[in-house]
C-alpha cells in the first residue's frame, strides 16, 4: 500500500479527539512536510539549475496535475504575474477535467492518460519549456500521459510525488520525492502531502525568478502593481532600496509606469527614466549589474 494511503498508527481514535487535540494533530503533522522538502533539497536544486537556461531562452513553465496537486499548480502559475511580472502566456497550467475542476471535482478525469497527453501537446511544447508533473500518489494516469508527451517534445520534465518509486518521479528527467509518510486522515493528500508540494513549487518558481533578476537583494522589484495595495508596495520597495522619500519615489515611479526596477536605478544613478531603462537593458534586467555600469 502507498504510504499516502496507509492509515496512521498514531491517530486511530481521531474521531474521539477534543477540538484542541484535533488542532494539535493536524498542525503538528505538517512539520513533516517541511522536513520532507528539506530532505529533497538536492533534487530541488538540480531541477532549478536545469530549468534556468531554458527559461532564459524563452521557455514556459507548465504545470500538470489532478485534484489537489493540479490546483496547487494552477495557484503557482497565476501568482507569477502579479509577483514577478512573469508573462501569463509563459505560465500555463493543465488540470485534469479542465479549469472547471478547480472548483468542482470531475470524476474519472485523472484516469484518462490519453487526455493528459493531448492536453499537453495542445500547448505545442518545445525543448525550452519546463513541465512540472504533480501527483501525490505518483501514478496518476492523466499526469503520466502528459509526462510522456512532454518528454517526446524534448521539454524538461520535473516529476513531483509523495511516494517512493513513483512512476512520475522515476520517468521524469528530474524526479523529486517528498516522503511525507502517512496522513492524519488516511489518503487525504490535501494535508501534508499537499503542503509539501506547495512548498516545492514556491521554492522552484521563486528561485527561478531570483535567477532571472526579478529580485534585488531580497526585494521583489519586478512586481506588477495591479491594485492599490501593490502600488503602495511599489512605493515602499523603492523607498527602501534607494533611501528616497515617498514623494520622490512616487514621482519617479509615475514616470516609469510604476516599474520598481527602473525607479531604483534612476534614483540611485541620478539618471532619467529613459537612461535607467537603457542601463537595465544592457544589464539583462539585473538592477545590481545596471548600477555597476
Amino acid at each position: 500500500m502507498l504510504k499516502t494511503e496507509t492509515p496512521s498508527p498514531r491517530h486511530t481514535e481521531l474521531d474521539q479527539y477534543s477540538v484542541l487535540d484535533l488542532v494539535a494533530a493536524f498542525v503538528d503533522d505538517q512539520f513533516q512536510a517541511v522536513q520532507a522538502v528539506r530532505d529533497a533539497a538536492p533534487r530541488i536544486a538540480a531541477a532549478i539549475a536545469m530549468a534556468v537556461p531554458r527559461v532564459e531562452a524563452g521557455g514556459r513553465l507548465i504545470y500538470v496535475g489532478a485534484g489537489t496537486s493540479g490546483r496547487l499548480g494552477v495557484l503557482d502559475s497565476v501568482e507569477l504575474y502579479p509577483t514577478f511580472s512573469w508573462p501569463t502566456e509563459r505560465a500555463q497550467a493543465l488540470l485534469a477535467g479542465g479549469m472547471g475542476a478547480m472548483f468542482q471535482a470531475v470524476e474519472g478525469a485523472e484516469d484518462d492518460r490519453e487526455q493528459g497527453g493531448r492536453d499537453l501537446l495542445a500547448l505545442a511544447p518545445t525543448p525550452n519549456d519546463v513541465v512540472f508533473l504533480l501527483a501525490a500518489s505518483g501514478g496518476t494516469p492523466y499526469v503520466l500521459g502528459a509526462l510522456h508527451a512532454a518528454r517526446g517534445a524534448g521539454a524538461l520534465t520535473i516529476g513531483i510525488a509523495n511516494n517512493d518509486h513513483a512512476p512520475v518521479a522515476l520517468q521524469a528527467e528530474v524526479g523529486i520525492t517528498l516522503d511525507t509518510g502517512v496522513e492524519v486522515i488516511s489518503g487525504s493528500t490535501r494535508l501534508k502531502a499537499g503542503t509539501s508540494q506547495k512548498i516545492v513549487l514556491n521554492t522552484i518558481s521563486s528561485a527561478l525568478m531570483v535567477r532571472l533578476h526579478k529580485v534585488y537583494g531580497n526585494l521583489m522589484v519586478d512586481l506588477k502593481p495591479t491594485n492599490a495595495k501593490l502600488v503602495r508596495r511599489a512605493v515602499r520597495l523603492t523607498m527602501h532600496a534607494t533611501g528616497a522619500d515617498e514623494a520622490a519615489a512616487r514621482r519617479t515611479l509615475e514616470q516609469c509606469r510604476f516599474h520598481v526596477k527602473v525607479a531604483i536605478v534612476a534614483l540611485l544613478r541620478q539618471a532619467t527614466v529613459e537612461q535607467a531603462e537603457t542601463l537595465l537593458e544592457q544589464a539583462k534586467g539585473s538592477v545590481r549589474a545596471a548600477l555597476a555600469l
